[in-house]
């Protein structure tokens, strides 16, 4: 984001002499500019200018050889023994790259440079060292540190450079610089210039702006180097480019390093300085916004042609990357080798490494183009290749500026490299003139909802930049928008505008009357509850991804033909190798599970409520929406048709063990009973008294598994042990159980009636124990619903509480024994009426399953 050093911002806009970073964030964040961080150079205490007196070489016995130095600081000298700061100090110093004379920069003690390095007095290679003699890198002002900083060779004059001066002020490390968050609609503020704007629209302050031209500008010139724009392929009939400006300044030093000033002010906003050419670049874009490139003009061959890449061209970037070009990318070239044969660069981008300015460079063809920014955002995404100028195009840059930043550009490197520009100028292409905008102008004070007046209106918009067209009191008026602001296309950008410019303050805070209602549906309650119970009973609740990959199907057993591997395949998946949406929970459940295990969690209660996608038989292709309309009904019942069923399902797995062993005893691992008792308080919360038989479905153990059924006949999931090959190819521990309900079907399956209360009795209960001997693959369940039909009204409640099978029962039998809780509602159930009621649940049973009274 934006870096915005305060002195480079003053130069825009009028500031407060004592105006502070925090100050600064405090007014920018009135028209919507957040801060994102305060940044300082990291230099405190003293550093100064340092003029050499003396230096001698000393010879090491490493092959090193270090300088004895005596620096004169000024006022920061010894004193002598009248107490005048006359003495100079003695530093040592390995630099090679200074003489006599030369005026350096001097870190004495007490100060600290970045890092945190703090500076002392110290004894070293036989000398006290008073203090430090700084490079760039020392300070945080570049990456040279093969040498110290000379400030002659910077661009420092004598006469501002005497000894004892404060070099943080001197080299801009007292500067604060205020770093900003910009949204991507605002891509104007990524220049000081659209920054200092909103300053003055946040205080008043008076504005002058560096973007309008300077006479003469804009004046006819001779057309300079030829250049086409020959976009075959414009992205959604906008051309890649629709002005290119160019000018040539020969015998430059392009090499040179720029003047101190401009890479103190670029190093602050987060560029590194690298040489003339590309800083004043660098320095015109961060001031006006406008990305500029320059070229070594004697790598050129004219026509410069702006097209699309062909298939097979690649291009070596400025930061030596080898890139292989899209079809869809737009290409600034030369005609070397035929006409635009040869890659210059990613148009707005980034430029190649042929063309680059280097050492020898000294006749440079500056650029300065206005680039689709679509077209920009997809190269820069397309190659993963953020650049500065990317950042700018793709927010959209004034497409007015080409011809000032470059007059700006080229006035710069006259002044500081030498050199002639030419009189001759390319400027080619016409950019359209933004779309005016129709306005209410009561439209701000309806959608805000503060009464602005028409005059209020018509001031804010102006002073945005716009001008209006209308009458006070029409109903509506013409908004030709300024072309810095291409975000502003309809009328709601320009009540953003209102309520931004007038004070977000001035908008009251009214909370809305809340509509009445009946609280949550049934369902909505049913869940919650099922969510409450669940974790009460000990389960942690997970959420998980709905996105799988056959390999997870396989993990579970699926067979071949199993329905649930017919699921919806996403066109553009998070991961490739889970490119289906789940149609069973467990899935991506166990994958949670197994996650954990691994990271060594041993013993797991999870559960997970969610949706699974179950793509129906025949179901037809969304249709392709059209942008910008409504689409029409027939359009919507297809799409509709299209869409899968999306149930909500529950699911739980247990594994490890759910009772803790200790001093008091081992502990009890996860039992099918357990999943079982689980399903049977979720069901019971929604009404549905579900029964479980026997079944056989994957991943679960095909003898210990469960059908859950509803009293009209609708499976609702199953539950029980989990196969042991499909614990082994996730890892789990052994004997892990687990359920998956479909959460829906039991919400459709259960009654929206009233529950009714049911009075309690106030009679004793009679207490009844009934063995039944069966064949052992009875199931204990139909045994269960045959005891209470047999037992009826005065049933209260029945417990299955012993199972045997051996010797006395005979081979094949086993022997169930319940426990009945028995209770009339009006009266004191006799002895007869026990018996009766025993003797009845026997012959149910018998008559049922064909079971026997245990002797």
């Amino acid at each position: 984001m934006p870096r915005i050093p305060l002195t480079w911002l003053g130069e825009h806009v009028e500031l407060p002499a004592d105006l502070t970073a925090e100050r600064l964030a405090a007014d920018l964040v009135r028209v919507g500019l957040e801060e994102e961080a305060v940044h300082s150079s990291g230099v405190t205490g003293p550093l100064v200018v340092g003029e050499v007196l003396a230096l001698t070489p000393e010879p090491q016995k490493n092959g090193k050889t270090i300088h004895w130095c005596q620096v004169d600081v000024g006022a920061h000298n010894a004193p002598d023994a009248d107490g005048n700061p006359t003495v100079a100090r003695g530093i040592v110093c390995g630099a090679q790259n200074f003489g006599v004379g030369d005026r350096v920069v001097v870190a004495l003690p007490g100060a600290v440079l970045p890092g945190p390095f703090p500076i002392a007095a110290r004894k070293t290679y036989g000398h006290v060292s008073d203090g430090m003699i700084c490079s760039q890198r020392e300070l945080g002002l570049g990456d040279d540190h093969a040498g110290i900083i000379v400030l002659e060779r910077l661009g420092f004059g004598p006469d501002v450079t005497a000894p004892g001066t404060d070099a943080r002020v001197l080299l801009g490390l007292a500067d604060e610089v205020l770093e900003i968050n910009v949204t991507p609609d605002r891509g104007y503020c990524f220049s000081m210039r659209g920054v200092a704007r909103e300053y003055a629209h946040a205080t008043g302050a008076v504005f002058t702006d560096p973007g309008l031209p300077a006479p003469g500008v804009l004046d006819a010139r001779p057309a300079g180097v030829a250049v086409e724009i020959d976009d075959e392929r414009p992205v959604h009939g906008v051309p890649g480019a629709d002005r290119f400006v160019a000018q040539v300044v020969r015998g430059v030093r392009a090499s040179a390093p720029s003047p101190a000033w401009m890479q103190t002010r670029l190093t602050q906003a987060g560029m590194r300085p690298v040489s003339l050419a590309v800083d004043v670049t660098n320095y015109v874009m961060l001031d006006l916004g406008q990305p500029m490139h320059a070229y070594d003009l004697a790598t050129l061959t004219a026509p410069v042609v702006v097209r699309r890449a062909a298939a097979g061209e690649r291009l070596t970037t400025l930061d030596g990357v080898d890139r292989a070009l899209d079809e869809h990318d737009l290409l600034v070239t030369d005609s070397t080798g035929g006409h635009g044969a040869r890659v210059l660069g990613i148009a707005g981008v980034m430029g190649g490494a042929d063309s680059e300015v280097g050492d020898a460079t000294t006749d440079l063809l500056l650029e300065a183009a206005h680039f689709d920014p679509v077209t920009v955002a997809r190269s820069a995404r397309r190659h993963r290749l953020a650049s500065e100028a990317s950042k700018r195009f793709e927010r959209g840059v004034d497409p007015q500026l080409p011809r000032v930043a470059l007059a700006r550009a080229v006035a710069l490197l006259v002044e500081h490299g030498g050199g002639t520009p030419d009189d001759a100028l390319t400027d080619v292409g016409t950019p359209a003139p933004p779309a005016p905008v129709t306005f209410d102008p009561t439209l701000p004070a309806r959608l805000v909802g503060v009464p602005y007046t028409a005059a209020e209106v018509r001031s804010t918009l102006t002073q945005v930049g716009c001008t209006v067209e209308g009458a006070d009191d029409a109903s509506t008026w013409t908004v030709h928008v300024p072309t810095w602001r291409p975000d502003l296309v309809a009328g709601v950008d320009l009540v953003e505008e209102v309520a931004r410019l007038r004070g977000y303050d001035a908008i009251p805070s009214v909370v809305p009357p809340a509509p009445t209602g009946r609280g949550l549906t049934r369902d909505q309650r049913v869940r919650r509850a099922v969510a409450d119970a669940l974790a009460a009973a000990g389960l942690v609740e997970v959420l998980s991804y709905p996105f799988v990959g056959p390999d997870q199907l396989d993990a579970l057993g699926l067979d071949a033909d199993d329905a649930r591997r017919r699921a919806v395949r996403l066109v553009n998946p998070i991961s490739d190798a889970q490119p289906l949406m789940r149609t069973d929970l467990l899935v991506t459940l166990l994958d949670t599970v197994r996650r954990n295990v691994a990271r060594g969690t041993g013993d797991l209660a999870v559960f997970e409520a969610g949706l699974v996608t179950l793509p129906g038989q025949g179901t037809g292709v969304a249709p392709r929406l059209p942008g910008g309309v409504r689409p029409d009904d027939a359009t919507l019942a297809a799409l509709d048709a299209a869409l899968p069923a999306q149930p909500l399902h529950l699911a739980a797995v247990l594994a490890g063990e759910v009772e803790r062993g200790g001093w008091w005893g081992p502990g009890r691992p996860a039992q099918v009973t357990d999943v079982l008792a689980l399903v049977e308080r979720v069901t019971a919360l929604a009404g549905v008294a579900a029964t479980a038989r026997s079944t056989v479905r994957a991943p679960f153990h095909p003898g210990r598994c469960a059908e859950l059924v509803a009293p009209s006949g609708r499976v609702l999931g199953h539950a029980g042990e989990l196969h042991p090959n499909v614990l082994a190819a996730l890892g789990l521990p052994p004997r892990a159980v687990a359920f998956e309900l479909d959460l829906s079907a039991v919400l459709a399956d259960a009654s929206a009636d009233p529950v009714e209360a049911v009075p309690v009795s106030t009679f004793p209960v009679a207490k009844e124990d009934v063995a039944l001997v069966v064949d052992a693959d009875v199931p204990a369940g139909e045994v269960l619903a045959a005891v209470r039909a047999g037992a009826g009204d005065v049933l209260e409640d029945v417990r299955l509480f012993d199972v045997y099978a051996g010797d006395q029962v005979g081979p094949g039998k086993r022997s169930l024994a319940f426990a009945l809780r028995l209770r009339a509602a009006d009266r004191t159930l006799t002895a007869a009426e026990t018996a009766a009621v025993r003797d009845a649940v026997v012959a149910q049973a018998h008559a049922r399953v064909g079971a026997v009274l245990r002797g």
